[in-house]
């Protein structure tokens, strides 16, 4: 079965998303209204809606981090995420947890970062050799 999941969630201001959404990480604007937007996230639909942004707090332990909770993440194969990461750094983006390997060695090794839009919600971009990876225990 193949799906695709869909988040909505509130950002402060649309045109500032446009920019890092579509700009910046590089993800194609879908539909919108003067009070949301829709972006294709890597394959995936998110819903950019006015409004106040969701409270987050540093209270998931992962590995040797702790990461902020909520966050909306994607994994991608490892030469996206290196692009990716490229292109975060080359734009400025400061990142909260900067690129870095996590699980090293271990079953479900990846390659992780965290940084924030321009709404202070948090994303996660994470990096596998073998997307099969990702349930590996």
């Amino acid at each position: 079965m193949r799906s695709l999941f869909h988040l909505a969630y509130h950002v402060t201001d649309l045109d500032q998303c446009r920019q890092f959404y579509g700009g910046v990480l590089g993800c194609e604007e879908g539909r919108s209204t003067d009070t949301w937007v829709d972006f294709d996230f890597f394959g995936h639909q998110i819903s950019l809606h006015l409004g106040k942004p969701f409270e987050v707090t540093r209270t998931g332990k992962v590995g040797d981090h702790m990461v902020m909770m909520p966050h909306l993440g994607v994994v991608l194969p490892l030469d996206d995420w290196f692009a990716l990461s490229k292109r975060l750094q080359d734009a400025g983006i400061a990142f909260d947890i900067p690129p870095v390997v996590r699980f090293e060695g271990e079953p479900g090794e990846q390659r992780t970062m965290f940084f924030f839009d321009p709404s202070g919600n948090p994303i996660e971009v994470k990096g596998f050799k073998d997307v099969d990876g990702v349930f590996a225990h």
